[in-house]
């Protein structure tokens, strides 16, 4: 089995997924804030559209999900929680569910604290974490709805828990930003040093905008050993620390 992951640029720097069983063609589209570059994308690939999968409620990762629904008959998942508040929002799933998109199997990690219905969805089979705005590369979401204790159960004790190749598909193209922090953080992280040098080439030939990007011009996916190694967040050793590295980042 294996399950093709297509990163499509959205609105000024966010990603959505569109994931496809290259077995049996069906796909699911993930996180989709706006509807016709994601139909472009499932036009010129020819998937056929089962599900749309949604990480957390903000309309960022959502707006589009009605009108996808609407167009290919495709039902849509969300936390629980967040029935009266997510796009579209028919069906509901809590940690310990299981989703399929054809044959490739994703398991549901519960993650709150950048929002109270936070999820994630782990193809272990494809190596694949889709984590929104909880982990990214170099950083992690705004404690928004939870607290520091919140983001380091998810972030550190769950999706921190996960094997070193394990690949980071998250939210927003937000890297070199990240990095930049995270070597104010910890000057004297060789690691994070290289990893920022990368990053910094790739993005300099970045398009002027972010639809016309390429995968070239994309530091999506990370993997969960590059993070232990260069995200300061992830590095934490309790909750108190985590919570006061987020604080400096909210003003950095």
């Amino acid at each position: 089995m294996s399950l093709h992951i297509e990163r499509i640029p959205t609105f000024g720097d966010n990603y959505t997924y569109l994931l496809t069983c290259e077995a049996t063609g069906e796909a699911a589209v993930l996180d989709a804030p706006e509807e016709q570059p994601v139909i472009d994308r499932i036009e010129a690939s020819g998937a056929k559209v089962k599900k749309i999968l949604t990480t957390h409620h903000h309309p960022d990762h959502c707006e589009a999900h009605p009108k996808l629904a609407e167009k290919y008959g495709a039902p849509v998942y969300g936390h629980v929680s967040d029935q009266n508040r997510l796009s579209g929002m028919t069906n509901g799933l809590e940690e310990g569910d299981s989703i399929r998109v054809g044959n490739e199997e994703a398991r549901i990690l519960f993650i709150p604290a950048h929002t109270s219905g936070h999820i994630a969805y782990v193809f272990d089979e494809a190596k694949a974490i889709f984590c929104g705005d909880t982990l990214f590369a170099g950083g992690c979401g705004r404690i928004f709805e939870g607290t520091p204790e919140m983001m380091y159960t998810a972030l550190v004790e769950k999706l921190g828990a996960l094997p070193d190749d394990y690949r980071v598909y998250c939210g927003h193209e937000y890297t070199e930003s990240n990095l930049v922090f995270a070597a104010h953080v910890e000057p004297d992280n060789a690691a994070i040093r290289e990893k920022l040098e990368r990053v910094k080439k790739i993005r300099s030939h970045a398009a002027s905008d972010w639809h016309d990007a390429t995968p070239a011009e994309m530091t999506i996916p990370s993997t969960l050993g590059e993070e232990r190694a260069t995200n300061p967040f992830l590095r934490a050793r309790n909750s108190d620390e985590l919570g006061k590295i987020r604080a400096q980042k909210d003003v950095f």
